[in-house]
């Protein structure tokens, strides 16, 4: 009696002792699988090594549509409008880039076409910018008002439709004077300011005419001769477009004194309070030459800003045998490349580009107009091979390089 007692009570301990050992044995396995919801698991992980991203951004000068170019751009059996052509050899540049923005300084207002002194030029024009590549559509220039708040307003509307984001004018006088563009998961904020002509004394104007309040209520602008006072406008774009996340702030200014090749002081300021605000990259145009490009390194700042006081023209009827200037004939396709780092921000940037120049000869009884970079493989060029005009391109990159003062 005594004997089978003992048995049975150490059966019961056996069995007791089996299920703590198998409840250790699943409390382990669950430590082991869910080991982020034991204290002090975490230490056991491997930190995220900081995002790194490289990114390549791209700018052009001023894309202009004087009337030869309408008229060589239509073709009258089909009885619309085609600039495509104009980019062909420019186009694997543009697309290259992870970012590329571009001067348009035309409207498209619609019909009549108009080019030099008021500009609308066809939509088609707007389609070809977007089928070469361009992202960005820069409206800040001193013939965006050629055509009124009605042509301001219809120039956004057509970049837009035809894929191009727009920045240097707005809808609504309340919309913001920034815009976000967000690349290989990197936001990268855009302003764009042009200059005001006359003395400043009281209202605006843009290209030696005042313009209308409501014009001017629509339209990113600044007075050289007011400028301490307009800077704030700038700097609430910028700190504006930090606000909304940027991590990367490009500012473009149209600018400087046209066909001049030496920036003045008074862009040289500007740049300097610009990079000062927080701008990473400067670039600009309207002097319709090239001019010199610099890095600028803020006060204060280990920071390197690069600067393109004008990136010249990237299309125009504006050469030699109009003005008897071969140095408008040229442009830049400007190139920034850098590094950003979400922990350090930007920790490695570049300046440089391709010079470009513009061909225009006639073929099958028609004017053509074609932009040529100016890199490797000119002889073999096919418009150059048409138009004889080998020599002038490689005397215009002999001049581009000796403006720039970066090496290609």
């Amino acid at each position: 009696m005594g004997k089978n007692k003992i048995s049975k009570t150490a059966a019961v301990t056996v069995i007791l002792l089996a299920l703590v050992v198998l409840g250790l044995a699943v409390l382990l396995t669950w430590t082991i699988s869910a080991g982020r919801n034991v204290p002090g698991a975490s230490e056991l992980e491997t930190p995220r090594a900081p995002k790194e991203t490289d990114l390549s951004i791209l700018c052009v000068g001023d894309v202009m549509s004087h009337s030869p170019q309408t008229t060589a751009q239509y073709n009258a059996s089909r009885g619309r409008y085609n600039y495509s052509n104009n980019f062909k050899y420019v186009k694997p540049y543009i697309e290259a880039a992870d970012l590329a923005l571009c001067n348009v300084e035309t409207t498209f207002a619609g019909e009549p076409y108009t080019g030099f002194p008021l500009f609308s030029a066809p939509d088609a024009l707007a389609s070809a910018l977007a089928k070469a590549g361009f992202d960005v559509g820069i409206t800040a220039n001193n013939h965006m008002a050629d055509k009124g708040i009605s042509g301001i307003l219809r120039t956004q509307r057509v970049l837009q439709k035809k894929g191009l984001d727009t920045v240097g004018s707005v809808q609504q006088e309340s919309d913001p004077r920034y815009l976000i563009e967000e690349v290989n998961g990197v936001k990268i904020g855009i302003v764009a300011f042009t200059y005001e002509t006359g003395s400043g004394q009281g209202g605006v104007s843009i290209n030696g005419s005042y313009v209308s309040d409501e014009v001017a209520d629509h339209i990113n602008s600044f007075n050289f001769n007011t400028l301490e006072e307009d800077l704030p406008k700038i700097e609430d774009a910028i700190k504006g477009a930090k606000a909304a996340g940027a991590e990367i702030v490009i500012a473009y200014y149209h600018w400087g004194e046209e066909y001049q090749q030496e920036a003045n002081k008074n862009q040289r300021k500007l740049a300097r309070k610009t990079a000062g605000m927080g701008a990473d990259i400067i670039f600009a145009s309207h002097p319709h030459v090239l001019q010199q490009a610099e890095y600028l390194e803020p006060e204060g700042s280990d920071r390197k800003v690069p600067v393109f006081y004008s990136m010249g023209n990237f299309i125009s009827n504006q050469r030699t045998e109009t003005l008897g200037n071969r140095y408008t004939e040229q442009g830049l396709m400007a190139q920034v490349d850098l590094t950003w780092s979400e922990k350090d921000g930007i920790t490695e940037i570049r300046m440089g580009g391709i010079p470009t120049w513009v061909d225009k000869y006639y073929s099958e009884g028609k004017q053509v107009y074609e932009i040529i970079p100016l890199s490797e493989g000119l002889e073999e060029n096919e418009a150059l091979e048409v138009s004889g005009h080998l020599s002038r391109a490689e005397q215009a990159l002999e001049d581009a390089n000796g403006i720039l003062g970066f090496d290609q």
